[in-house]
């Protein structure tokens, strides 16, 4: 075959390429989610003048840069493509991660760095916000306790870039020396966390919800019997890293006390449960846990230890440790106010002779522009 036919079948076979997965990408039924990352497809753009002639710092709504981000969600056989460069670039390449996620000993976790001091003024501005708003003047002491991510067990010994936690700590304790600081740090360790998800593992969190307890003047003295989802579970890292990783299993812990609080969803108005049995085998079997992500919940326990109400301030690592605190309060009132703005935090609650405790992840502190 002379050099002209050559070239001719190279660019004739391109062409059918290209313009094969330009018709599917057009043609092809959309998902209406993408189940690897747990977030629904980027619309097609509106096109407009407007939209096409933006450029420059105006360039994240322009037309262009939402196609492209649509194009890519659209693509043909995506998440195919996705795991045959993750595995290229983990195992040929030998990149310590993709797309910031790393897998060691089994076990899939972001990468982070650096520290974001940014966040960390942010964050413990509007925990000074809640502090001088509702809880200065009233008999309620307020408790910090900081939920170390999984980078923390592992990216040292894997060779990744990693903050340095103990400055973390260092610097926003000090920005919120009104607290009193509850470490857990050093009773947890990386199996207690799901190796495919960002999360805790609830039955290994009976310890942490002691120290927590106890070091807010509590008595912890609670038991549980350990129910199994037969669900498999795939967390947020499976889609994320998009390597082949084997499902894990969720277990949740009752007792009979917890099976006759009450629970609450003002976000909602209706009452829900502990373990959302629905929401188990749903999209993101994690939502079991206290129905997801929800503004603001209080859980009443007729049969509680004391007469004490705690109110949380919490990201989603705390669903799975609040029903294990609920024993020893008479009713905890459970806030994220990533979805509820602190500034109307009096509208819906009365701030008078509670504990009160901040309980978030490092990935929520150090990535904290959703804390309003």
């Amino acid at each position: 075959m002379n050099t002209k036919i050559k070239n001719i079948v190279v660019c004739v076979s391109m062409a059918f390429v290209l313009f094969s997965l330009a018709a599917l990408c057009l043609f092809m039924p959309k998902e209406d989610f993408l189940d690897a990352e747990r977030r629904e497809p980027e619309e097609f753009p509106e096109f407009t003048l407007e939209s096409v002639m933006k450029d420059g710092v105006d360039y994240e709504d322009s037309f262009m840069s939402k196609f492209e981000k649509y194009a890519l969600d659209a693509f043909p056989f995506r998440d195919a493509f996705r795991t045959l460069k993750a595995i290229c670039s983990n195992y040929i390449f030998l990149h310590k991660d993709n797309n910031n996620i790393f897998i060691s000993d089994g076990y899939a976790a972001e990468m982070q760095y650096p520290m974001n001091e940014d966040s960390i003024d942010h964050v413990t501005s509007r925990f000074q916000f809640i502090y001088d708003r509702y809880l200065k003047d009233k008999d309620i002491t307020p408790y910090l306790s900081i939920i170390p991510d999984k980078a923390y067990f592992l990216a040292e010994d894997n060779g990744n870039l990693s903050m340095d936690y103990e400055e973390f700590v260092k610097q926003f304790t000090s920005k919120t020396e009104y607290a009193e600081y509850i470490d857990i740090f050093g009773a947890l360790s990386i199996e207690d966390y799901y190796k495919t998800d960002t999360h805790w593992r609830q039955e290994n969190l009976v310890d942490i919800a002691e120290i927590l307890v106890n070091s807010m003047g509590g008595s912890y003295n609670s038991t549980f019997d350990r129910n199994t989802l037969e669900n498999p579970f795939y967390g947020v890292y499976y889609g994320q890293a998009a390597l082949p990783m084997p499902s894990e299993t969720i277990y949740y812990l009752t007792n009979e006390n917890l099976m006759n609080v009450k629970v609450y969803d003002h976000q909602n108005n209706k009452e829900i449960s502990l373990y959302d049995m629905e929401k188990a085998y749903g999209k993101d079997p994690y939502d079991l846990f206290m129905s997801g992500e929800l503004s603001l919940v209080t859980i009443e326990n007729p049969n509680a230890k004391t007469d004490k109400e705690l109110i949380i301030f919490r990201d989603s690592f705390g669903r799975s440790i609040i029903p294990l605190m609920a024993e020893d309060y008479a009713k905890i009132t459970v806030i994220d106010i990533r979805y509820l703005p602190s500034t109307m935090l009096g509208l819906y609650v009365d701030f008078e002779d509670q504990d009160v405790l901040f309980l978030y992840s490092t990935l929520v502190l150090n990535n904290g522009k959703t804390i309003t």
